[in-house]
């Protein structure tokens, strides 16, 4: 099919089974678009908010990559695995003696910051090479341990019809880079009876929610004017960026990557517009006066989005 320039973000709910990547190139053949990319990986066993770049979006994706999120998962107790969730083997069975009273002990230990090591089953990257690669040939790799911070969390203990069946239901706010499968794995052994993770779903990542999200079985089913009216624009990467509207020369001057004299306040994060019909031109911050570029739109982009804008 013939490929076209798309511009914009999509918010898919990404289904079980699938990786982040694997879900990317499926919606982007569906939109037929040029170029895409997503803001942050969800691993195959989990599901929920996966917001898509394409076109323009692609060039501020790394602000979701930065962004808070928030998790439902599930840790099953008692069961320790290779990789930390249901798709590893059982390495370790303990028995299970846990109440409610005890996770409530526990969770004030887990809230704040901690610090974390990354898990060989994971994407990172170690001398240009992700780790579970590493973790599949049986090669264990140092990691350095790296702060996260937990900014919420509600634990709370399900018995199941054994012991071997209980479960601890998790609600976990984070910044990024925060590993929810070690999250679990860490509480398993504070409770002492190990944990590994079986259930995980991303609810929010920044300002997106998983109400505003499409499955990709509903994309799908589709026709191709549906799925280009539940594209976001561009700027709607850019929530909570100050707004800076520059007038004809001075948006021409900007886009040539120049500064820009005015009385703007200080700002670390700033959505710039140019004159009507106020087309987003890029990003910048401000300092001692100067407007100071960022990531910028190329003249093609803004023209493109605001053709595709225009319905």
């Amino acid at each position: 099919m013939p490929r076209r320039a798309v511009h914009g973000v999509l918010l898919l709910d990404k289904p079980l089974g699938l990786s982040s990547n694997d879900a990317l190139q499926k919606a982007k053949w569906l939109l037929r678009a040029e170029k895409a990319g997503h803001t942050g990986t969800l691993d195959p066993l989990a599901t929920g908010v996966l917001p898509l770049c394409f076109g323009a979006a692609t060039k501020f994706s790394q602000l979701y990559l930065d962004a808070d999120k928030r998790y439902e998962a599930v840790a099953r107790l008692g069961a320790v695995t290779r990789t930390g969730d249901a798709e590893g083997e059982v390495v370790q069975r303990r028995e299970v003696r846990v109440t409610q009273a005890d996770v409530d002990a526990v969770r004030a230990h887990f809230v704040g910051v901690l610090r974390q090591t990354p898990p060989m089953h994971s994407a990172l990257k170690k001398d240009g090479k992700a780790l579970y690669e590493y973790a599949r040939a049986g090669i264990e790799v140092e990691r350095e341990a790296r702060e996260v911070t937990i900014r919420q969390l509600e634990l709370r203990i399900e018995v199941g019809p054994d012991a071997a069946a209980t479960s601890l239901r998790m609600t976990v706010g984070c910044s990024k880079g925060t590993y929810i499968r070690t999250l679990a794995q860490d509480i398993g052994e504070a409770l002492g009876c190990g944990a590994h993770l079986s259930a995980l779903r991303r609810v929010a990542t920044g300002g997106f929610t998983q109400a505003q999200c499409v499955g990709l079985e509903q994309l799908q089913a589709m026709d191709e004017d549906a799925r280009m009216a539940l594209l976001l624009p561009v700027d709607a990467l850019l929530g909570g960026h100050t707004v800076v509207t520059l007038d004809t020369d001075d948006a021409g001057r900007f886009l040539s990557g120049l500064r820009r004299r005015g009385d703007w306040p200080d700002a670390a994060q700033i959505a710039v517009y140019g004159p009507p019909p106020r087309a987003l031109l890029g990003t910048a911050h401000a300092r001692a006066g100067e407007l100071i570029p960022g990531r910028l739109l190329s003249p093609v982009e803004i023209d493109q989005s605001q053709a595709q804008w225009v319905r």
